[in-house]
């Protein structure tokens, strides 16, 4: 006798309201532009320098590898339930209201301070630019075009996102071919430098593997940002058949654009000059007689930075929309306009983001750099949880009756990915005790947690079992 499929709305019911208009295209860049921020352009040249070539391009493709593990949890999440909470619902429905409420106000945080840097880097080149006009009033512009693009509609932050990112990924894939072809002697006047710089005299890890783990920790920070496909996903039109090939294109893409990238540096730029390089991107450029290298690359940036800040804005407002709808939220806060967006969400990110900002003026050294800190745990967090939940769907699919074989998309040698995923992101987590400089990561990071949980268990809990009591 066959068992029944299981209803997948009901194991996790889409909420209802948000518009399904973004298209594949959208969904992809969303992705690549919450994945490569400014770090690529600019902090690339320190891993380099750091743990040598060959110790960096180790240290992307154990990163690759990390974020791999992490989406092919998430391709079964969110294609049998494309929702637009996402990992925070399934945290909600498969572990624990708890665990939904501590998982979704931690990333709103996060990803709300970040914006605050993406706003500075990009106010900073701003000024460099017209350096009449204050560092905080270019913020304030910045702010005022991003929330104009996430009001009017989804589609419109769709496709500004999709422009955005599509010219930090133009300026990734120029500089590759440029520095292949400056590696090779094709261009410029230094004749073939080949691979003569992955020789480093000293060995392949010149300062250690100790500085080679260490950097690991760094980069695997770098691919935090991919999950934001999965947020996307509930806005997605034709959500079954676009969803799969957009994870499979934007994990592709990802760890093309990283490793390749990092290889071509380490190749045209000797490991001790990387990391007092400002712009390693535009040095390379520089050297091929590209003119305004310097001033483009800088327009890139700032691009990038507004990419990634335009992303997380969406992220935020989505998910604050979502919490609202399970009660871990304000109610208030799940109206949308009529375009579909949720305005209060939008908007009161970028209050916590202003105010992020204005610590940074004023209480850099204390309020600021706690800010910042606490974020450091998170995005290897939500990559725990996105792996235990894909278990315990998985667990919970089947035991209501349902075929694995019906999925759309099945995680690959399931259970290995998903403890894989939970356990490489704890061992980098872990690892940040052996690094002096990452133990207020650990200390705020565990203080915002244990306070965030506690703060659900003290008061929303008691008001969640008396809602409850009212409708029995």
């Amino acid at each position: 006798m066959s068992m029944p499929n299981v209803n997948l709305e009901q194991l996790c019911p889409d909420k209802k309201g948000l518009k399904r208009d973004l298209k594949s295209r959208h969904l992809m860049m969303i992705s690549i532009g919450g994945t490569i921020g400014t770090g690529l352009f600019l902090g690339s040249g320190q891993t380099i320098s750091q743990a040598g070539p060959v110790g960096a391009i180790m240290g992307y493709l154990v990163g690759s590898f990390i974020m791999l593990m992490v989406l092919l949890c998430l391709a079964e999440l969110s294609i049998a339930m494309p929702i637009a909470g996402s990992f925070q619902s399934y945290a909600s429905r498969f572990i624990s209201p708890a665990a939904g409420f501590t998982t979704g106000w931690l990333y709103w945080v996060n990803w709300a301070v970040c914006i605050a840097a993406d706003f500075t880097a990009a106010g900073i080149i701003a000024n460099n630019w017209f350096p009449g006009v204050p560092v905080w009033i270019w913020c304030g512009g910045f702010v005022i075009v991003l929330a104009v693009l996430n009001l009017i509609s989804v589609k419109s932050y769709g496709e500004a996102e999709f422009w955005f990112a599509g010219i930090k990924v133009t300026a990734i894939i120029v500089f590759i071919v440029a520095g292949l072809a400056l590696m090779f002697g094709a261009v410029g006047h230094e004749g073939a430098i080949g691979l003569s710089n992955f020789s480093t005299g000293q060995g392949l890890f010149p300062n250690g593997f100790s500085a080679v783990f260490l950097a690991m920790i760094a980069v695997s920070y770098s691919f935090q940002g991919a999950e934001l496909v999965g947020i996307a996903a509930g806005e997605c039109e034709e959500p079954n058949k676009n969803i799969p090939r957009v994870i499979k294109g934007v994990t592709f893409r990802i760890i093309l654009f990283y490793v390749v990238a990092i290889v071509v540096l380490a190749g045209t730029i000797p490991w001790r000059e990387a990391g007092v390089l400002e712009s390693p991107f535009a040095h390379v450029f520089g050297r091929i007689g590209m003119p305004f290298a310097e001033t483009i690359m800088s327009a890139v940036v700032l691009t990038s930075a507004l990419s990634a800040g335009n992303s997380a804005l969406y992220a935020c407002s989505r998910l604050l929309w979502s919490m609202s709808k399970e009660g871990l939220a304000p109610s208030w806060l799940g109206k949308l306009n009529k375009n579909g967006v949720p305005y209060y969400g939008v908007i009161i990110t970028l209050v916590l983001a202003g105010m992020s900002l204005l610590t940074q003026v004023y209480a850099a050294d204390t309020v600021y750099l706690w800010l910042m800190a606490s974020t450091g745990l998170t995005g290897c967090l939500i990559w725990v949880i996105i792996g235990w939940c894909q278990i315990k769907f998985r667990q919970e699919y089947i035991r209501l009756g349902g075929k694995v074989s019906d999925l759309v998309f099945r995680t690959p040698m399931y259970p290995l990915v998903p403890i894989l995923t939970i356990v490489l992101n704890l061992g980098v987590v872990a690892s940040l005790y052996f690094d002096e400089t990452q133990h207020i990561v650990l200390l705020t990071g565990a203080i915002f947690i244990i306070a965030v949980y506690l703060y659900y268990q003290l008061f929303m809990s008691k008001k969640k079992n008396a809602l409850a009591s009212e409708t029995l």
